[in-house]
């Protein structure tokens, strides 16, 4: 048996080792079969495919990512001007916010909100100084962004929209000198007011679709005949459009008549028009789920503009798709990840305040272990969300567009935004399902779907974007080795294909062998780059990493192209990369801010959620692949022991409740972004918690004495203070502040009314 088995070895190391025998018995073979089995990529997906950056998502998929790269990446923090900026633009303009009257009332923001929005440079953040713009960073912008949508999420996407995808960020990117020149000084001003229109009625998720054209043909421009565009469109669902004085355009673009050049068909290209040129119709105004931000329709036919008009110029001619999918990072990374962080932010601070203000069977409502488990929920997804909002944003300002990282930004935070805001709903009840001034919840309640759908829809984005790009932009081999079949000189391509596949075969092994090794041992020997707490993090997640490589290049394997088609299974292996992206973003930060004592039981928390969520999404890819053979080894491989990943325990829930519950620095940190106004129901609330907080004590007496019988039980908190003061339990001045405390709780847990005929 013993000679077999060396034979055996002989054979494979002979059959690898010698290359003419390799690439006869396996490459060539393998090269035929990874042919057929590429899955067919259409021109807009081979442009999504190479548009943008791999960063820290190709280290998750290596099998090894080098957590001391994940440490040297710098720590993003704002500039002298940002923080003077927050200080005092951006407070001013939330002083200026009414969001009850903007949002139930006015249906808009107020002239003087937009004429303060327009001269501070609220639309000019990512504009060059030299323009006349702000200059900020990504980490700034979305900073900005997350405070306002604290207050009004109307106020937060009017100004996120021109910093976001639109024609500001494609004009620094690809605009001509004469194009920047012409619009980035009046954008910086205010002077004009940008929209971009991407989405049609027939044309969502799948933009490559969008039935929009632009002709080439010649045409009258400023009384003479140039060659220019006749274009024709249908767009909806695009935000300022109503007020916009400046329009960017995408549409396919077709020269029948060879103006141009030999090609017919040039592809999406985007071009700029002025809403007053002729023809641009500005359309009827939408109403999304009861915001008040600016989204309406926009047509056009036969409008003609001139080639200058194209972003680039002729130049850009047919490079539309490319631009957008390289700037929707803006908004992917940037701004929905700043809507769902804010939501963190208010959730966090008001739900931790009521529940200590609210009182039922005579305690906090906080007391309770059903509260406890929802609101710790919400304390570890905002730290999560702060922690990706932070890494994902960084990654911009380090010149990147990782489309693949965020993806993953866009999908996992506006989904636990959802999360979040359910749980703070689920907590404040009948407070938070009441809308009036004092809410300060249902606006946003009702926003969370906005964000969810816009910018490709979420199910969309997990279940074909974020493994779909993943497997082939972050893995090492495979887009090499889909460019080597698509050469056209066969000797060559099998060449550079045999070179790939020893490697790849190497890379596979190596994966499925530590794996195993890590599975048996519970990471022990893996390498962690620090010591401490999260030690065992680092080594759990480093042994995922191989798993999830491993098990990417057996579905490649044993699928090929039906793996595109197979979206409940990709999107599995999409999950596991993406909480491998959020526990590293929630490492990273707590080695940023110095390993905060008081932060570990939220970092305990939220990578310990996203380790179960790994093993869940494992274990719904191993329960439905295809083949029950390999379904059963790549379990055993992965998880030899079985699966112990687990939510966090109720024990840790609870000690984060605590530290939630408390007014100070650690809970001012939590929620640093929450804007807490004085004159509305986010001010009743803090004073009222703070009152809570001050009195806690003394209350507990009094309902000692209450059970004792010391004083009657029957009697509500007022009569109840009475007694004691009448009794010489408490003297005057404690029964003042009782009293003070109480009146504060009132009016926290009060909610607004309206008398008949109001609404």
């Amino acid at each position: 048996m013993t000679t077999v088995i060396i034979l055996l070895l002989v054979a494979v190391i002979v059959i690898f080792a010698v290359k003419d025998i390799r690439i006869n018995l396996v490459t060539r073979p393998t090269f035929s079969m990874f042919k057929k089995v590429l899955p067919p990529l259409s021109q807009t997906e081979r442009e999504a495919m190479e548009a943008g950056d791999v960063w820290w998502d190709g280290e998750l998929f290596s099998g090894n990512p080098d957590w001391q790269k994940l440490h040297r990446f710098p720590k993003p923090e704002l500039s002298e001007k940002e923080r003077a900026f927050m200080g005092e633009q951006v407070e001013t303009l939330l002083a200026m916010l009414d969001d009850y009257q903007i949002v139930q009332k006015d249906k808009d923001l107020p002239k003087e909100v937009w004429d303060y929005l327009k001269k501070e440079g609220f639309f000019a953040l990512i504009i060059p100084e030299k323009f006349g713009g702000r200059e900020f960073s990504a980490i700034a912008n979305s900073t900005i962004v997350s405070k306002i949508a604290t207050k009004s999420l109307t106020a937060a996407v009017t100004v996120m929209v021109p910093n976001s995808l639109g024609p500001g960020e494609l004009l620094l990117h690809y605009g001509t000198t004469e194009q920047q020149e012409r619009w980035l000084p009046s954008l910086a001003k205010g002077d004009d007011v940008p929209c971009f229109a991407l989405t049609g009625p027939e044309a969502g998720s799948d933009a490559g679709s969008i039935p929009d054209t632009g002709v080439v043909c010649k045409g009258m421009h400023n009384g003479e005949e140039v060659i220019g565009l006749k274009l024709n469109w249908s767009k909806r669902y695009i935000t300022l459009a109503p007020i916009a004085t400046v329009l960017g355009l995408a549409f396919k673009m077709y020269d029948p008549e060879g103006l141009l050049g030999d090609k017919k068909e040039l592809g999406i290209t985007c071009a700029l028009i002025p809403t007053d040129h002729e023809g641009v119709q500005t359309g009827e105004r939408h109403y999304p789920l009861n915001m008040a931000f600016m989204n309406g329709t926009t047509y056009g036919k036969d409008v003609f503009i001139p080639l200058d008009w194209i972003i680039g110029g002729e130049k850009g001619a047919g490079r539309g798709w490319r631009m957008l999918v390289e700037c929707l990072s803006a908004g992917r990374g940037i701004s929905l990840p700043a809507l769902s962080t804010a939501t963190g932010h208010l959730a966090s601070r008001m739900t931790s305040a009521y529940a200590t203000v609210r009182q039922q069977f005579g305690v906090s409502i906080g007391q309770f272990e059903g509260v406890q488990e929802a609101l710790a929920r919400i304390g570890g997804l905002t730290y999560t969300l702060e922690s990706a909002r932070l890494m994902t944003a960084g990654a911009i300002d380090l010149k990147l567009s990782p489309s693949v990282v965020t993806a993953i930004a866009k999908y996992h935070m506006t989904e636990m935004g959802r999360t979040v805001m359910n749980d703070a709903m689920d907590i404040h009840s009948g407070k938070g399902i009441q809308v009036g001034p004092n809410n300060y919840l249902a606006h946003g309640y009702m926003g969370i779907p906005v964000s969810i759908t816009v910018e490709g829809a979420n199910i969309l984005t997990r279940n074909l974007m974020i493994f779909g790009q993943g497997a082939t932009r972050c893995h090492p081999f495979v887009l090499k080795e889909m460019e080597a079949a698509a050469m056209e000189d066969h000797d060559v391509a099998l060449k550079e294909f045999d070179s790939l596949l020893l490697q790849h075969i190497l890379f596979a092994g190596s994966n499925a062998g530590m794996a195993f090794v890590h599975g048996l041992t519970r990471s022990y020997f893996a390498k962690a780059p620090v010591c401490g707490a999260t030690t065992v993090y680092y080594k759990q997640l480093s042994r995922m990493s191989r798993g999830l490589a491993f098990c990417t290049d057996v579905a490649m394997l044993v699928l090929g192209g039906e793996l595109k088609r197979k979206e409940m299974i990709s999107a599995r292996l999409g999950d596991v990369l993406s909480h491998l992206y959020l526990a590293s973003c929630v490492l990273k930060r707590y080695e940023d801010e110095g390993r905060q004592q008081a932060d570990l039981p939220f970092v305990q928390y939220a990578v310990e959620h996203s380790l179960f969520c790994i093993g869940q999404a494992f274990d719904g890819f191993f329960k439905n692949f295809s083949n029950p053979v390999i379904n059963f080894l790549l379990k055993r491989i992965v998880f030899p022991l079985g699966n112990h990943y687990h939510r966090p325990s109720d024990e840790l829930a609870q000690t984060m409740c605590e530290h939630m519950s408390k007014p100070g620095v650690f809970r001012d940190r939590l929620t640093h972004l929450c804007y807490v106004d004085e004159n509305a129901g986010t001010g009743v609330m803090e004073n009222a918690f703070l009152a809570m907080i001050d009195t806690h004590e003394d209350f507990k007496q009094l309902r000692k004495w209450q059970k004792e019988g010391t004083i009657a039980k029957n009697l509500e908190l007022e009569g109840a203070i009475a007694a004691a003061a009448e009794k010489n339990l408490i003297n005057e001045t404690v029964a003042e502040r009782m009293n003070q405390a109480n009146e504060l709780r009132k009016q926290a847990i009060a909610v607004d009314n309206f008398a008949p005929g109001e609404l």
